[in-house]
C-alpha cells in the first residue's frame, strides 16, 4: 500500500471532485495521505479533512510565501491545532528563494520560530526548500531541528546535501519531477538514499509526474513516482510502496 506523504487536498482545484479524487487514490493502492498546510485557513481545512476521511492525516503550519501574515497569535493557533489527534507534523515551513514572496530575512525568522514550535510540541517538521539550500541547512543545524527530525519534501538538493540531511534524522521525499527528462541530479539522489530514509509524495495539485505534466496532480499518481523509483533502484514497486509507507508511518507516528 502507498502513502502520499505530501499533498494539498484542501486546494480549491479539488472542490468539484474531491470525493472522486480520494476514491481514485484508494483504487490505486493509496492507504494514507498527509494533507499539508500553507497558512491558518488551510490548516483548518486540512484538520476538517482528517475528521471526515479515515485516509487523511494533517500537517499544520505557515509556508514561506505566507510568513508576512505570521504573528504570535497565529503561533498560538498552531499550538491549538496540534492537539487534534490526526495532526502529525508542523508544515510546510522553510525558505523559498525562487519566488521571494516574502523578504528572505523574514522567511528565516519564521522558519526558525516554527522549528522551535515543533520542538516544543515534539512534532516532526516538513521542510520546503526551493533554491535556498545553504540557508535551509544552516537554520536546521542552528535550531537543532534534529531533535524532532522530519522531511525535506520534493527534494531538489545534491547527494552531498542529502547525506547531511539524513545525518540529522531527516527523511528525503521524492515527487513527480523524478519522472522528468532533466532529472539527472535527482536520479543520483534516488540511487543513494537508503531504504529506511526514503519517502514518496505528489505535492498535489502541483508537479504532476509524466505523462500528466501540465495537468492537475492528484494522490493516485503517487504510484507513478513509486514505479519510477523502483526502476531506478532495480527493485519492485511493491518494495518501494512498502518501505516508503512504513517510513512515513514511523516519522509521523502513525500506528
Amino acid at each position: 500500500m502507498l502513502f502520499d506523504t505530501h499533498a494539498h487536498l484542501n486546494d480549491n482545484q479539488f472542490d468539484n471532485d474531491r470525493i472522486e479524487t480520494i476514491e481514485r487514490a484508494k483504487e490505486n493502492g493509496v492507504e494514507c495521505i498527509l494533507t499539508v498546510s500553507s497558512d491558518i485557513a488551510s490548516s483548518i481545512e486540512n484538520i476538517a479533512l482528517t475528521q471526515n476521511h479515515d485516509i487523511f492525516y494533517a500537517a499544520v503550519g505557515v509556508h514561506p510565501h505566507n510568513v508576512m501574515d505570521l504573528n504570535n497569535n497565529i503561533i498560538s493557533a498552531l499550538i491549538d491545532f496540534s492537539t487534534y489527534p490526526k495532526v502529525v507534523a508542523i508544515g510546510e515551513i522553510g525558505l523559498d528563494y525562487f519566488y521571494d514572496n516574502a523578504p528572505r530575512e523574514v522567511q528565516k525568522v519564521w522558519f526558525s520560530k516554527q522549528i522551535s514550535l515543533a520542538k516544543n510540541l515534539k512534532l516532526p517538521i516538513i521542510v520546503h526548500d526551493r533554491e535556498a539550500h545553504e540557508d535551509t541547512m544552516r537554520i536546521l543545524k542552528n535550531e537543532k531541528a534534529s531533535d524532532v527530525g522530519g522531511v525535506l519534501h520534493c527534494y531538489s538538493g545534491s547527494v552531498e546535501m542529502a547525506k547531511q540531511v539524513m545525518d540529522m534524522g531527516f527523511l528525503i521525499s521524492i515527487a513527480g519531477p523524478v519522472t522528468y527528462k532533466n532529472a539527472n541530479k535527482l536520479l543520483d539522489v534516488v540511487k543513494y538514499i537508503p531504504d529506511d530514509m526514503l519517502l514518496i509524495e505528489t505535492d498535489s495539485p502541483y508537479l504532476p509526474p509524466e505523462p500528466y505534466r501540465g495537468q492537475r496532480n492528484e494522490p493516485s499518481y503517487v504510484k507513478l513516482v513509486a514505479e519510477k523509483i523502483a526502476k531506478i533502484r532495480g527493485t519492485s514497486v511493491e518494495h518501494i510502496a512498502n518501505i516508503t509507507s512504513s517510513n512515513g508511518k514511523r516519522i509521523f507516528g502513525i500506528q
